[in-house]
C-alpha cells in the first residue's frame, strides 16, 4: 500500500508498505484524507526528534476495515476521526479526566508497518499518510457519516489543539479579550474557539497581511501583522494571549501582552532545547504561562462535540481544507504549506 515515509534523510510516497492485522483493543482503519500538519514537517527538519524510519502524517479521517478482539464502540464500516492519545484508560491520570498527560502515550513510539520485511515506526501513534493504519481504539472515534471525511479530518489535530487550548486549558470567558499570535491551522482554531466561547475581543497578529480575510472569517475582531498595535487595541492587555508560532520572541511578546490576572497559552512548538526569558516581576500580578499538549483534550469527548458544532454551522472545517491534494503530490502540498499558501492542505488517498 501507499504511505509517505521519512527514513531520516528524505522524504517519499512509496508503494511497498505493509500494516499488520489489529490485534486486541486495536482498529484497522481505512485512510480516506489526512491534514498536513507543521509537526509532520517538524519531524523532517529535526524540530521533533523522532525514530526512523517514520510514516508520517497525524491528522486523519477514514472508515473502519477491521477490529480486533473486544472492540464495540466502532464497527467496520464507521467513520472515525484519529487522535493522537494512545492513552492506556487505567491509570490516575486518565482516571482524572486527563488523557494527554497519560505515560502511556507519550514517548512509546510503535511498529505496526514493514517495508520489505523491516519494520516502519508509526508517528504520534497514528501515522495518517497511509493507506491503512491500526490504531488503539481509544482513538478511533465515531463521526457522522453526513461530515465530509476530508473536513473530519482536521479535527483530530488542529481542531483538538486549538479550540481545545481555549475551552479545556484557558477556559476563555465570554467577554474576555483573547490575542492570537499567528494565524495558521493551529491559529485559525483558536480564533474560532475564542468565538464560540464569546470572548468580545479577538485579535490575531500575523506578518502575513493576506490571512486577514481568513482570520476575521474565524472569529477574529480586529487583525494586526505585527504586536506592536495591540495595546491601541487592548490598552491594558489581554486576558488570554496564545503562541501558535513556537518562536521564543513571540513567547515573550505573549507574557508581555497580558492583563492582570491574564495567561499566556503556548501552542507553537520550538526546538526541543530552546529556552525562553521574561521579566519575573511581570508575573506577580496573578499572571500565569501555561503549556499546553493537544489542547488538554478528551477526545471521545470533544470528536463528537466538535462534529455536532460543525453540523450547527458553529464550528468551521470546510473552511480550513484550503486544498487537496492526491497522497502522490505530497511535496506539493509541503511546498504550498511552508509558503504560507494554505491554511491547511489535505491528502488523499
Amino acid at each position: 500500500m501507499r504511505g509517505v515515509v521519512f527514513d531520516g534523510t528524505r522524504t517519499e510516497v512509496v508503494d511497498d508498505l505493509d500494516v499488520r492485522d489489529p490485534g486486541p483493543g486495536e482498529v484497522l482503519v481505512a485512510i480516506s484524507a489526512a491534514g498536513l500538519c507543521h509537526s509532520d514537517l517538524s519531524v523532517v527538519d529535526g524540530t521533533i526528534p523522532f525514530p526512523v524510519p517514520v510514516v508520517l502524517g497525524h491528522e486523519g479521517a477514514g472508515v473502519v476495515e477491521a477490529v480486533g478482539a473486544g472492540v464495540t464502540h466502532v464497527a467496520p464500516g464507521d467513520h472515525v476521526a484519529l487522535s493522537t492519545l494512545a492513552n492506556c484508560g487505567a491509570c490516575p491520570e486518565c482516571d482524572r479526566g486527563r488523557p494527554t498527560m497519560c505515560r502511556q502515550a507519550i514517548g512509546r513510539p510503535g511498529q505496526p508497518f514493514t517495508r520489505g520485511g523491516r519494520p516502519v515506526f508509526q508517528f504520534a501513534s497514528n501515522s495518517a499518510f497511509a493507506e491503512r493504519t491500526v490504531v488503539k481504539a481509544v482513538q478511533a472515534v465515531r463521526i457522522p457519516g453526513d461530515i465530509p471525511l476530508a473536513s473530519a479530518a482536521l479535527i483530530g489535530c488542529g481542531v483538538l489543539t486549538g479550540v481545545g487550548a481555549v475551552l479545556n486549558r484557558a477556559e476563555v470567558d465570554r467577554g474576555d479579550s483573547v490575542l492570537v499570535i499567528g494565524t495558521g491551522g493551529v491559529g485559525l482554531n483558536v480564533l474560532q474557539g475564542a468565538r464560540i466561547a464569546g470572548a468580545l475581543r479577538i485579535v490575531a497578529v500575523d506578518a502575513n497581511p493576506a490571512k486577514e480575510a481568513v482570520a476575521r472569517r474565524f472569529g477574529a475582531t480586529h487583525f494586526l501583522t505585527s504586536t506592536d498595535g495591540v495595546r491601541d487595541i487592548l490598552p491594558t492587555g489581554a486576558d488570554h494571549v496564545f503562541e501558535c508560532v513556537g518562536r521564543v520572541e513571540l513567547i515573550r511578546q505573549a507574557v508581555d501582552l497580558l492583563d492582570r490576572h491574564g495567561q499566556a497559552v503556548l501552542l507553537g512548538v520550538p526546538s526541543a532545547t530552546a529556552e525562553a526569558s521574561f521579566l519575573v516581576s511581570s508575573l506577580f500580578l496573578d499572571k500565569s504561562i501555561l503549556g499546553c499538549r493537544y489542547g488538554s483534550s478528551r477526545p471521545q469527548r470533544d470528536i463528537p462535540l466538535y462534529a455536532e458544532l460543525y453540523r450547527e454551522g458553529r464550528l468551521l472545517l470546510d473552511e480550513l481544507v484550503t486544498e487537496t491534494y492526491p497522497v502522490e503530490d505530497f511535496e506539493k502540498a509541503v511546498a504550498d504549506a511552508e509558503a504560507g499558501r494554505v491554511a491547511r492542505g489535505v491528502l488523499t488517498f
